[in-house]
């Protein structure tokens, strides 16, 4: 199902799979969950359009009564080529937002649609060297837009302050609908600065899943975001 409308205009912190334990993977989204996250981030890379590669709609499908049991939402970033031809599968599998590149394809406009009459939020992914303009042409029709402030492929990377002017420009040029996800080298030292751009939705995989008690630290991380209640 879609991500309803009030979903995407609160702040919430994305827990990041890449990052955890895959030994134990459906405990590790349970703790997080259960300590209040709603959202379960999942990078999706082929080995193509990025080189390392990660899960598929199987691990959705896996997880998929446990996120949906506990009144949560799957949203699945595809760095992948030709992510137009997948879209179908995760859908099937639970994913409940699906975000795509706009540099990976041929026509943006078209995933989008094809991804919400499969009944899901539609996202478009920006990377840090592209233009915020590639995605404000398409505000109208977009559901949240997902801002990388690192360079996509994998996870503990140092994020790239000069991307989060871009989440600035876009808060500026969409709807207050349109979420604002924002992923890449974000911790406790630096969420606040990226809500406070406007940024709603923030991803975070090793500050979570790299501390001793990943639920106190995702808990930690919420209450950074909004703290002195203001977002944006």
């Amino acid at each position: 199902m879609a991500i309803p409308t009030e979903v995407r205009r609160q702040v919430h912190l994305a827990p990041s799979i890449l990052s955890a334990d895959f030994s134990m993977l459906g405990q590790e989204v349970a703790t997080v969950m259960d300590a209040g996250m709603r959202i379960i981030h999942v990078d999706v890379m082929d080995g193509h359009y990025v080189p390392n590669i990660t899960v598929g709609p199987l691990v959705v499908e896996a997880l998929a009564s446990l996120v949906h049991g506990r009144e949560g939402f799957f949203s699945v970033h595809l760095m992948i080529e030709r992510p137009e031809n997948y879209i179908q599968a995760f859908v099937r599998a639970g994913a409940d937002a699906i975000s795509v590149h706009v540099e990976a394809c041929t026509h943006a406009y078209h995933a989008i649609r094809a991804i919400q009459d499969l009944g899901a939020s539609a996202g478009l992914a920006l990377n840090p060297g592209s233009d915020a303009a590639r995605v404000t042409e398409l505000a109208e029709v977009v559901d949240f837009v997902l801002v990388m402030t690192v360079n996509p492929g994998f996870g503990g990377q140092k994020l790239l302050a000069p991307a989060l002017e871009k989440v600035v420009e876009l808060r500026r040029a969409l709807p207050a609908d349109v979420a604002i996800e924002v992923d890449g080298g974000i911790n406790r030292d630096n969420i606040r600065q990226v809500v406070e751009k406007g940024a709603n939705w923030v991803v975070t995989g090793s500050a979570i899943f790299g501390a001793d008690d990943p639920g106190a630290a995702a808990q930690t991380l919420r209450a950074l975001m909004v703290q002195d209640g203001a977002v944006w």
